[in-house]
């Protein structure tokens, strides 16, 4: 009902399990982390699927594109974090979720996002940040973002399914 042309739905799990597994050496001490509540779902099944935990960023926001507070619930100390969502914009929550997960005694940390928008200042955020690397499918190209910002990756193009 939202859109009046026709879509389809990207499953990516199955190229974010392999790319942990083919780019991450210390995958098995990770953690799966969603940045906000309603990724939980995605996260637990890749984290049941690799056999590791899971954490999730609560986040309040004050307004669009514009978050208050975050609380982390789960213990990362020691772990290499992984990040997961569905797409990042401005990239605001994921850098400041980071930030959060390395205050938080992570060890190193990665973002894999289907959707790369990347809008605004949003290459700028992920070049302060403390990203090992951002990884997006090729659903955006990403050419100019790729040029602008070495961390992030398109290294899961050839690994979607359309379900």
């Amino acid at each position: 009902g939202f859109f009046d042309i026709p879509v389809d739905n990207l499953y990516a799990e199955p190229a974010v399990l392999k790319w942990i597994k083919e780019n991450i050496p210390e995958w098995r001490n990770s953690i799966i982390v969603s940045p906000d509540a309603g990724g939980a779902k995605r996260v637990t099944s890749i984290a049941d699927r690799l056999n590791v935990e899971f954490a999730l960023i609560h986040k309040e926001r004050k307004k669009a594109n514009e978050v208050s507070s975050m609380v982390l619930v789960g213990d990362v100390k020691d772990r290499v974090a992984i990040l997961v969502d569905d797409m990042a914009d401005t990239c605001g929550t994921i850098c400041h979720a980071a930030e959060k997960l390395m205050d938080a005694g992570a060890t190193k940390v990665y973002a894999i996002l289907t959707h790369g928008i990347f809008s605004g200042p949003a290459i700028s955020r992920i070049n302060n940040a403390c990203f090992e690397a951002v990884v997006v499918t090729n659903t955006i190209p990403q050419d100019g973002h790729m040029r602008d910002c070495p961390k992030i990756q398109i290294n899961m193009e050839h690994f979607l399914s359309i379900g």
